[in-house]
This record gives C-alpha cells, sequence and structure tokens, in this order.
C-alpha cells in the first residue's frame, strides 16, 4: 500500500460483533448531520434525567470534533437550569489558554439556551497538575454521580479522556476498582500535564456516548475491540461500562 493512500474503510460489524458490551453504532454522512442527531438524543436524555431525579449531569470531552455537538445541544430548549456541566478531562492550564477545555466548553457549549447550567470545572489555580487533580476531588466530591450523560471522544492513538498510552498515572486512571476521581495525567503525547475523572466515573454513566470522525480513528477503534489483549486505552471504557455504549461516526468532519 502507498504510505499516501488513504485508510481503508472497514465494515463497523465486523468489531461490533465481539467487541464487549454489545456497542451500539450510528453513522451519519456528515459531522453537521452527526451533531444534530447527536444533540436532540443527549437533550432527550438530560430532560429525562431532571424529570426522574430534579437534576441532571452532563460529563463532556474537548478538543475540536465535538464543537458542531456543543452548538447543536446549545439550542435545545430544555431546563438547563437544572444542569450540571463538567469535565471528563482537562489540560492544566487556565481559562486564558486557548487550550483550555473550560473556555471551549464556556464559548460554544455554555451559551444561548444552555447558557443558564451551572458549570464545574477540573482546572485548579494552584503549584502543579497533582495538586489540582486533590484539590478538584474535593470540591466535587459532592457532585451528583453516576453522570447521566457522558460525552468521549478518542484519538489517534486510541486515547479517550486522559488515559494516554504511557501516561504516568495510566494504571492507577484505569482502575475499575478505585473511586470515581479526578487524577493527575503526564504522558510523552499530551502536551500539558492533564487533569481526567478516573474510569469509574465514566463507565458508570448512566447513558455514554463516544463521538468519532474520520476513517483513521474509525480503524483504531475497529483495532481496539478486535483485540482483548488491546493496548489502547478506550478498550477499557468497552470492558468495564455498566451500559450499552452507544458509537456515532462520520466519516468526515462538518
Amino acid at each position: 500500500m502507498n504510505p499516501s493512500d488513504p485508510p481503508a474503510q472497514r465494515d463497523p460489524s465486523d468489531f461490533l460483533a465481539d467487541a464487549p458490551g454489545e456497542p451500539k453504532w450510528q453513522e451519519y454522512s456528515s459531522g453537521g448531520r452527526l451533531a444534530e442527531r447527536l444533540s436532540g438524543t443527549v437533550a432527550e436524555q438530560l430532560s429525562n434525567a431532571i424529570e426522574a431525579r430534579g437534576v441532571a449531569t452532563l460529563a463532556v470531552s474537548g478538543g475540536r470534533t465535538p464543537i458542531p455537538v456543543f452548538v447543536a445541544l446549545s439550542e435545545r430548549d430544555i431546563a438547563w437550569d437544572k444542569v450540571i456541566v463538567t469535565l471528563v478531562d482537562e489540560r492544566f492550564v487556565d481559562t486564558s489558554s486557548p487550550r483550555s477545555n473550560a473556555a471551549l466548553v464556556i464559548q460554544r457549549l455554555l451559551q444561548r439556551h444552555a447558557a443558564n447550567a451551572a458549570f464545574e470545572s477540573l482546572y485548579e489555580p494552584v503549584a502543579d497538575a497533582a495538586m489540582s487533580a486533590e484539590v478538584a476531588s474535593r470540591r466535587l466530591a459532592n457532585l451528583p454521580q453516576p453522570f447521566d450523560v457522558v460525552m468521549l471522544g478518542m484519538g489517534t492513538d486510541g486515547h479517550t479522556a486522559s488515559f494516554f498510552p504511557k501516561g504516568d498515572r495510566l494504571d492507577e486512571a484505569l482502575d475499575h476498582k478505585g473511586e470515581p476521581r479526578i487524577v493527575s495525567m503526564n504522558a510523552p503525547d499530551a502536551g500539558e500535564p492533564r487533569l481526567t475523572w478516573t474510569l469509574p466515573a465514566l463507565v458508570n454513566g448512566r447513558f455514554i456516548h463516544l463521538h468519532i470522525e474520520g476513517v483513521e480513528k474509525k480503524n483504531v477503534l475497529f483495532d481496539a475491540l478486535s483485540d482483548k489483549e488491546s493496548p489502547y486505552p478506550i478498550r477499557a471504557i468497552f470492558n468495564h461500562a455498566k451500559t450499552t455504549i452507544s458509537i456515532w461516526y462520520a466519516p468526515a468532519e462538518g
């Protein structure tokens, strides 16, 4: 194969058949179409949680891919004043940084109707990421859990949240028997030090959505779900999720 050739298309049925938890595959022709459907689904799930428990918690990922979903979700007219939004993970930077996931959520999601939602960040203005994780864990100890909706992404290295390959606290973060809390993470490909909810906080979510776009990420996910001994951290989400994971895929963004 010529290195310049595009990644080969692979049929999702090839990896879903044996994937743990029988995930649900949903494919759309564009990121825009996907955003409209995913935002509607999440809005309905949040509304149902509010009706059942009086409050809803939503944990979201950062990055470029979910931006159209955030914008579409912000336009959904639900009882946002009863929704608490938090992040799945964060970089150890404050909101003045263009790399801040909190800034992204504030600018793209917490607008229009969603401006009425509460927001709980992971970043604390302290000496280092490890201390920030400790302080944030204490601050968020009473955040209603399990999260009603968890929205995950995935990198081409198979990371989700800040579960990076070769992360210095990866084993601790992926301990499915541990407590839901925030830990720091340093990894060769992570850029800045990171803050991330541990695996139990994410896999206990009542609804879990994995949003990926592009053939390369699709193939990485295929590899992760096809191998029981997969080194890709995303595999841990499927191994330990307490509910069926919905995979939302579009072959190209936009």
